[in-house]
């Protein structure tokens, strides 16, 4: 049997346990036209997409709950960034064969960047121009309480002006000078030039107006047209928005079940180009439909659970790589300090504290993941062991001690009620908008299709119930729970959701700078509980303003210690099972997939 690259990530032995979240990445031997030792390359590839993940946006421009690894990943084959970062190549860098950019100069002062771009063409063959550029700031910048990377403060709100000297060149100017490995990394990695000579419509059929975008209003009513048809997942086979492309792959068909077809864009004339010229991507409602097909070799890329990991011999024995996908990631489930009723709970610390005590992450880790997972204990990744940590989140403040976990409620107003959960005393003071009467009962919504995830929810139910605190567990697939729970005011309809779990793989991965600013800072897009505090978004600023490696260590113990959200053990991303036929599949730390640089080996 083939040795597995070393860049591919961990390698994962007939014996051991398990290694997952969800589901774990797998592929089978030969499916998709017969390759390696089955047979000869074939010009295509079926990847098997995570179970109850489905793709429902291609659109460059993401909003809210439309931001899952498999819709990125995507859109980034078929759209490529202005500056292009992952993981694939062992460290978290600049990729620039994956982006648009040639060179980029930050200015002495810091106070502006020149980009030059490198001489591209749409897949249409028009020139991708400054232009293009200044067309994603002028729509997002209309509408940027609808974007979901938005943070007021942070891109766009930080640049100052746009200057398109020539069609090769772009000048950003910023407010204020910036610590540039922020702005490089988790910054200018945002931007993804968009085709101004094709999508500056607002109708089917209209005649395209780069001059449109230039007003608020024009760039508005681009933007709602441009939502309403990314919504449209019917009409996006056909739809000519997607005829225009810049990357590597050209939508070849999607069907709002999921199953969607990239084909190679045999005009692309950039360096990152396709190694497989079609690739499937194919929709699986349940793990076990997903490891039928994998076993019958219908998938060469794709997924299993965990417990197929007792297996490994048998698939390595099929032509199979089993390979350990870590993340660059945390995993939480954020509080809705919105809710009507438990919001107020969730705002006194002691309360988050109490229930992050109840979380037994090591056993979690180590039995439910079966070492498939790692603590996490605060807003910074702690896998690999990194310069942005604190000792404060290493050491974990708040370990596993329901004892310690009561006896914070109790201190504070809440008495064991006749069913075993705790009660807020009549006529005692358990903070600010806590209602007499109020019982300590959550909601928690999952998303559904892996056995890890619901082992581990009910670990925990049965571990918060014990010690006082009522557990209700609800569950859907991973898109209905990102779109379920944007933030919301608590006289809202929608403001019924108080704890989510996305996170099977991962709740959210970072770019190469690991702030939280669109996660925890107030009024972020991606901040879905509303949380807000003055001192942590004072340090969040702090650390995009200086390279000072202080300023994100701070960042790092105060998230530990202050508890934005529940701190959960952080699955990898997933087991990689893959066709020893099949060759650039070096794992990306950042989560996505990079579909046109797997290729079929002689």
């Amino acid at each position: 049997m083939r040795s597995t690259f070393a860049s591919r990530g961990r390698r994962v032995g007939a014996a051991s346990l398990g290694i997952v979240a969800a589901a774990a990445l797998v592929v089978g031997c030969s499916a998709g036209g017969d390759s390696g030792a089955a047979g000869e390359p074939s010009d295509e590839l079926n990847y098997a997409l995570p179970a109850n993940a489905t793709p429902n946006w291609l659109m460059p421009l993401g909003i809210s709950g439309k931001l899952a690894t498999h819709n990125s990943s995507l859109i980034r084959a078929m759209y490529e960034p202005l500056i292009a970062y992952d993981g694939s190549l062992g460290t978290v860098d600049r990729v620039a064969d994956a982006d648009l950019a040639d060179s980029v100069e930050f200015a002495d002062d810091g106070l502006s960047v020149t980009i030059t771009l490198d001489e591209r063409t749409w897949s249409d063959g028009t020139p991708v121009t400054s232009a293009d550029v200044a067309f994603w700031f002028d729509v997002v910048k209309a509408n940027r309480s609808e974007w979901a990377s938005y943070q007021e403060g942070a891109m766009p709100d930080n640049v100052a002006s746009v200057e398109t000297p020539d069609e090769s060149t772009v000048v950003l100017t910023f407010d204020q000078a910036y610590n540039q490995e922020w702005m490089l990394a988790s910054q200018l990695t945002l931007i993804v030039p968009i085709p101004a000579h094709a999508w500056t419509v607002t109708e089917d059929g209209g005649e395209a107006d780069p001059a449109l975008a230039e007003t608020a209003e024009g760039a508005t009513a681009i933007w709602d047209y441009l939502m309403a048809e990314g919504e449209d997942l019917a009409g996006y086979q056909g739809n000519p928005l997607f005829d225009v492309v810049s990357g590597p792959y050209t939508l070849g068909s999607f069907s709002d079940s999921g199953h969607v077809t990239l084909s190679e864009n045999e005009a692309y004339d950039g360096d990152d180009a396709a190694g497989i010229p079609t690739v499937n991507f194919l929709p699986f409602t349940s793990g076990d439909a997903e490891v039928a097909a994998v076993r019958a070799g219908e998938v060469d890329y794709g997924y299993i659970p965990t417990g197929e990991l007792d297996n490994a011999a048998q698939y390595e024995g099929l032509g199979y790589d089993v390979v350990n996908w870590d993340g660059w990631a945390i995993t939480y489930l954020p509080y809705n300090f919105h809710h009507p009723d438990m919001g107020p709970v969730y705002s006194q610390l002691y309360v988050r504290q109490a229930l992050q005590h109840l979380v037994d992450q090591e056993s979690i880790s180590d039995v439910v993941w079966h070492g498939a997972a790692n603590p996490g204990y605060g807003p910074v990744p702690q896998q690999p062991d990194n310069k942005f940590l604190s000792d404060e989140q290493r050491d974990n403040p708040y370990p596993f001690d329901p004892a310690a976990a009561q006896d914070l409620l109790e201190d504070n107003g809440w008495t064991m009620g006749s069913d075993g959960t705790y009660v807020c005393e009549t006529g005692i003071d358990c903070g600010d908008g806590v209602a007499d009467g109020q019982t300590l009962a959550i909601t928690i919504l999952t998303q559904s299709g892996s056995t890890e995830t619901d082992n581990m929810f009910a670990e925990m139910k049965s571990t918060f119930e014990e010690a006082g605190v009522g557990v209700t567990i609800e569950s859907a697939p991973l898109n209905t729970v990102l779109g379920s729970i944007a933030p919301c005011e608590a006289e809202s309809p929608e403001c019924t959701w108080e704890l989510p779990f996305f996170g099977t793989a991962g709740s959210w991965y970072f770019g190469g700078y690991p702030s939280g600013e669109r996660l925890f800072g107030t009024g972020a897009a991606s901040n879905f509980g509303s949380y807000s505090d003055d001192e942590f978004d004072a340090l969040m600023q702090a650390s995009l303003n200086s390279g000072d490696e202080d300023a994100m260590q701070e960042y790092s113990a105060y998230g530990a210690e202050n508890l934005p959200a529940m701190w959960l053990p952080n699955p990898v991303y997933q087991v990689s099972v893959i066709d020893q036929g099949l060759t650039g599949t070096e794992q990306d730390s950042l989560g996505n997939f990079h579909p046109q640089r797997w290729a079929w080996g002689e």
